[in-house]
């Protein structure tokens, strides 16, 4: 259940990012999951785990990560076509 539950947030921390970035409709949601998670450990390794956490990921910093990946990703995806 633990992994489900970390499977979840980790696809709305990953939504949240595409709707900041406003990559969300190209994004699907496997995409949004890795975003979320690869976003999430990116996050807090660069900021630390600081304010609200759920699933073990802590949002705030996870959102942050989450945005700066989506948009490298997008930057360098847009770059090549």
């Amino acid at each position: 259940m633990g992994l489900l539950w970390t499977l979840i947030v980790g696809a709305i921390i990953g939504a949240i990012a595409g709707a900041i970035t406003s990559k969300g409709a190209a994004m699907g949601w496997i995409s949004n999951i890795a975003a979320g998670l690869i976003g999430s450990w990116l996050g807090e390794m660069l900021l630390g785990s600081w304010g609200p956490s759920l699933a073990g990921m802590a949002i705030i910093p996870s959102i942050i990560g989450a945005v700066v990946l989506v948009a490298i990703v997008s930057w360098i995806v847009g770059s090549r076509s």
